[in-house]
């Protein structure tokens, strides 16, 4: 894993001309765009990031969009049989748990036993030290939170992806994490907690230019606001949200229509990003 919330991308490419123009692409939605950049180093030899990388970008079409179902699934397929190590397999795997996370948290189809199945797998195959390990603690915690409503198990699963993210340099994925203790902070009634994460998720994804994950932010930090600055937020995220075209897809009804004022506040749902 590289330096996203995502395999085998960097957050904003460096150096590399090649990774500059997928963050380019991703950073705006154009996930099958910088996944067409790839299409040409899967098939060489050495090059089985490549294709991992390229399944990601397709998997997280699917999460932002619930489209592009069978291109992903066949670009895991190709990613699963040119793998050539144990990291390749479970960066690999990785991928298919977060496919299959999707699909049963959009409604898609229930395939949430495959989604631990698959995270399982890859817990097994990647060692202590893999830079895709940090994703995959991510990934659990959002399959505890999401799909088996355990966020006791999510929360400290969240921290290892945390801890991770910031020793491996990850800065997209310390937004995912800060983004998504946050939410359990609130759950949990820690206003001033659950403000300061999703604070600084929004500031990572507004520097990095990571501009599809700034919308959700925007509503995320809405939550822990009082008035009127949570309408403020809803309102720029909502502006976001259609010059985007409507993706996620899955924050339309948290933007339509604003909610009313409640003593409680309680996280918004939110499938990943």
């Amino acid at each position: 894993m590289a330096d996203t919330a995502m395999s085998g991308a960097g957050s904003t490419g460096g150096d590399d001309p090649l990774q500059r123009a997928i963050w380019r692409l991703r950073s705006r939605g154009c996930w099958t765009d910088a996944a067409a950049l790839l299409t040409p180093h899967v098939g060489k030899a050495g090059q089985a990031a490549a294709a991992v990388q390229r399944t990601a970008l397709l998997v997280e079409r699917c999460l932002f969009t619930a489209q592009g179902w069978s291109e992903a699934e066949d670009a895991l397929r190709v990613a699963e049989a040119v793998a050539q190590d144990d990291d390749d397999r479970g960066a690999a795997a990785c991928e298919r748990g977060q496919l299959a996370y999707a699909a049963t948290v959009l409604g898609v189809r229930d395939r949430a036993d495959e989604a631990r199945s698959a995270l399982g797998r890859a817990a097994a195959l990647l060692s202590p030290g893999s830079r895709t390990r940090p994703l995959l603690d991510f990934r659990r915690g959002l399959v505890a939170e999401h799909l088996a409503d355990a966020p006791q198990s999510a929360r400290p699963a969240y921290r290892r992806a945390h801890a991770g993210a910031e020793a491996h340099g990850d800065t997209l994925l310390l937004s995912f994490t800060f983004r998504h203790l946050a939410a359990l902070a609130l759950r949990d009634g820690e206003v001033a907690e659950a403000r300061k994460g999703f604070a600084e998720s929004l500031r990572i994804r507004e520097d990095l230019g990571f501009l599809i994950g700034t919308a959700p932010a925007l509503a995320a930090l809405a939550e822990a606001e009082p008035e009127p600055e949570a309408t403020r937020l809803r309102a720029e995220a909502r502006r976001l949200f259609h010059l985007l075209g409507g993706i996620p897809t899955w924050l339309a009804d948290q933007l339509h229509p604003a909610p009313a004022p409640s003593p409680a506040p309680s996280p918004a749902p939110s499938p990943a990003a």
